[in-house]
C-alpha cells in the first residue's frame, strides 16, 4: 500500500538519525516500489568506510543498481532526508531510479554546514543536474513541514 511522501521522508529522517549514531553524518535515504514497498534502506557511510562516495543516496542507487533490472527502479522512488548532491543526482540518473523526493533542499544543507571541509557543499540543486540528462527523473521537493525535522538531525554536527 502506497503510504504519503511524508510517512517515506520520515523514514528517511529516522535512517538519518541511524547514521549520525553509527558515527557517520547525518544523511538517510530509502528505495520504495511502485506498490509502495520499502526495499532498502541506506545511512550514509562515507566516515567508518572512508569511502568518499559514500553518501546515502549514492551507496543506495549502487545498491539498488545491482539487485534490480534499470526497468524496475525506473518505476521506483528514492526517498531522502536531504536534496541529493551532485554526485548523488547522478548516480541516480545511472541507476535509473525513475523519482526523488526530499525534505531539505540542497540550499539548506549548506547554511547548516557553511565551509565545514566534510562537507563542501554544492549550491547546485539536483533538479538542475537531472535537467542536463536525456531521462524525465521526477523530482519532489521539498517539504517544508518537514524541513526542520530533516534539520534538527544536523543540530551541533558541523560546529
Amino acid at each position: 500500500m502506497m503510504e504519503s511522501h511524508e510517512y517515506y521522508l520520515k523514514r528517511a529522517i529516522e535512517v538519518s538519525r541511524r547514521s549520525r549514531e553509527n558515527g557517520n553524518t547525518p544523511f538517510g535515504a530509502i528505495l520504495v516500489d511502485g506498490e509502495g514497498n520499502i526495499l532498502l534502506e541506506q545511512e550514509n557511510i562515507e566516515i567508518t568506510t572512508k569511502k568518499c562516495t559514500g553518501h546515502a543516496e549514492t551507496t543506495l542507487a549502487e545498491r539498488a543498481s545491482v539487485l534490480y533490472p534499470k526497468s524496475f527502479l525506473w518505476n521506483c522512488t528514492l526517498y531522502t532526508s536531504a536534496e541529493p548532491c551532485a554526485m548523488c543526482a547522478g548516480a541516480i540518473y545511472w541507476a535509473n531510479i525513475g523519482r526523488v523526493v526530499y525534505a531539505m533542499t540542497e540550499k539548506r544543507l549548506l547554511e547548516l554546514t557553511g565551509s565545514n571541509e566534510q562537507n563542501p557543499t554544492f549550491s547546485l540543486d539536483c533538479r538542475t543536474v537531472f535537467s542536463h540528462g536525456q531521462k524525465d527523473i521526477k523530482v519532489v521537493g521539498p517539504f517544508p513541514s518537514l524541513e526542520e525535522e530533516a534539520a534538527a538531525v544536523h543540530q551541533g554536527y558541523w560546529n
